[in-house]
C-alpha cells in the first residue's frame, strides 16, 4: 500500500509540473483571422475601412447572423458582403433579395459574383497593366490591382465603374431597394485600401449605396458568422490542457484498478454462427473465386430443406410446383410475390453462370423467404 500510495504521489507530481511547464512556456501564436473579415487587423483583412466609416460617424455594425433573421420591413439599411467564403443556399439568397425589396441596399463586392443574385459575367484575357476606371460623373482612378472578370448589365442596371475592357461595378433596382455588385473586393483590403485611388473607389461604391444616410451592416455570417467558434477560441489553452491531462489520470487509474472496457461474454449466438472459421474461409473463396451460381444453389438447398422439415414439403418437387403449398402457408406474402420468387428462382438456377448483382438481388430475396418460413 505505502508503495502504491508514494508511486501516484510522485506521478501526479510530475504531471503537475508538466501542466505547470507547458502553459507557462507555450508560445502565444498570434491569432489567425479569415480574409475579408472586418476584426482582422491583417493585411488581408477589412478592419481599416470599418474603422474608418466607423470614425466618420457612420451608423455601422457587424452582421453575424442568418439572412432569414434581417428586417423584412422597408428600413433603409445597407448590408456589405465582402468576399463571401461560398454561395449561400436557395433559401437563404431568398431572404437576402426580400431584404433588398423591402427598401434595403446590398453592396455585394466580389471577385467574381457570378451564382449570387443571377449575376452573369466574362472573364478577360491577360494584358492588364494599371488601367485606369470611371466613373458615371466621368471622373477617372489609378489602380494597381483590378479583377479579370466584368460584368454584364442589362437596361435596368446602372454603370457605376468601368473601364475599356467592360463594367467593373453597377446597381440595379430590387423592388422598393438595390443590389449593386462590384468584382474588386482587394481594393478594400487593409494592405490595399491607400494604394493608388483604392479608398476613393470604395467610398464612390458606398455613396452609391446611400452609406451617408443608411445603417451600415457587415455581413460576416458569409464567413461563417458565430458558427465559427471552436473548442480552442471558447476555453483557454491551460484548462484544456488540465482537462486532458486528467482524462489520462483517469484511464490510467481504471486501468490500475483492472476495470474491463466492453463486454466480457460474448452472446452465445454469435459464438455459434461466426466463430467457425472453416465456414468463412468456404465463403471467402466462394466470393473471390465468383462462384455465385454454386453459392446460389447452395442456399435454395437449405430453403427446400427447411419446407420439408417445417412443412413435409419434399425437397424432390419442382419448384414450378411449390406454388400452392406456400400459399397456403405463409399467409402474409401475396401470390403474386410467390410466384414471381418461384418463376424466377427457377430460370436462375437455370443458368451456366450468374453476375455478381444477380447473385446478391436472389441471395437478398432466398434470405426473406427463409425468414418467413424460420418465423413462422
Amino acid at each position: 500500500m505505502k508503495t502504491n500510495l508514494k508511486a501516484w504521489v510522485w506521478l501526479t507530481t510530475l504531471l503537475s509540473l508538466f501542466i505547470i511547464i507547458g502553459v507557462f512556456l507555450s508560445p502565444e501564436k498570434p491569432k489567425e483571422y479569415p480574409a475579408y473579415v472586418s476584426e482582422s487587423p491583417s493585411p488581408s483583412g477589412i478592419k481599416a475601412l470599418y474603422t474608418f466609416l466607423e470614425n466618420e460617424g457612420a451608423s455601422i455594425q457587424r452582421w453575424s447572423f442568418s439572412p432569414d433573421r434581417l428586417p423584412a420591413a422597408e428600413s433603409d439599411q445597407l448590408l456589405i458582403m465582402v468576399e463571401p467564403f461560398s454561395i449561400p443556399e436557395q433559401e437563404e439568397m431568398k431572404a437576402y433579395e426580400n431584404f433588398m425589396r423591402a427598401g434595403n441596399t446590398i453592396l455585394l463586392l466580389k471577385d467574381n459574383p457570378k451564382g449570387m443574385f443571377d449575376t452573369k459575367t466574362f472573364l478577360l484575357g491577360e494584358g492588364l497593366d494599371n488601367p485606369l476606371i470611371r466613373d458615371g460623373k466621368g471622373n477617372t482612378y489609378q489602380t494597381d490591382i483590378l479583377s479579370d472578370v466584368r460584368l454584364e448589365t442589362t437596361d435596368q442596371d446602372t454603370i457605376l465603374l468601368d473601364d475599356g475592357d467592360g463594367t467593373i461595378a453597377y446597381s440595379s433596382p430590387m423592388g422598393k431597394g438595390q443590389l449593386i455588385v462590384s468584382t474588386s473586393p482587394a481594393w478594400a483590403m487593409n494592405g490595399n485600401i491607400l494604394d493608388s485611388d483604392h479608398l476613393p473607389l470604395v467610398l464612390t461604391l458606398l455613396e452609391s449605396g446611400g452609406a451617408d444616410r443608411k445603417t451600415i451592416l457587415v455581413d460576416e455570417y458569409l464567413h461563417g458568422g458565430e458558427s465559427e467558434a471552436s473548442l480552442t477560441t471558447l476555453y483557454p489553452q491551460w484548462l484544456l490542457i488540465i482537462i486532458l491531462q486528467l482524462l489520462i489520470l483517469t484511464a490510467l487509474w481504471l486501468w490500475m484498478r483492472g476495470k474491463r472496457f466492453g463486454d466480457i461474454l460474448l452472446p452465445r449466438e454469435e459464438t455459434v454462427r461466426f466463430s467457425d472459421e472453416r465456414i468463412k474461409a468456404l465463403s471467402a473463396w466462394y466470393l473471390k473465386g465468383r462462384q455465385y451460381k454454386e453459392s446460389l444453389v447452395i442456399q435454395a438447398e437449405y430453403v427446400r430443406v427447411l419446407f420439408q422439415e417445417r412443412w413435409g414439403i419434399p425437397t424432390n418437387k419442382e419448384w414450378s410446383e411449390l406454388d400452392e403449398p406456400l400459399e397456403r402457408r405463409l399467409t402474409t406474402v401475396s401470390k403474386k410475390e410467390i410466384d414471381s420468387f418461384l418463376t424466377g428462382i427457377r430460370a436462375e438456377l437455370e443458368k451456366e453462370r450468374i453476375s455478381k448483382q444477380e447473385y446478391v438481388l436472389w441471395s437478398k430475396r432466398i434470405e426473406l423467404f427463409r425468414k418467413e418460413v424460420e418465423d413462422r
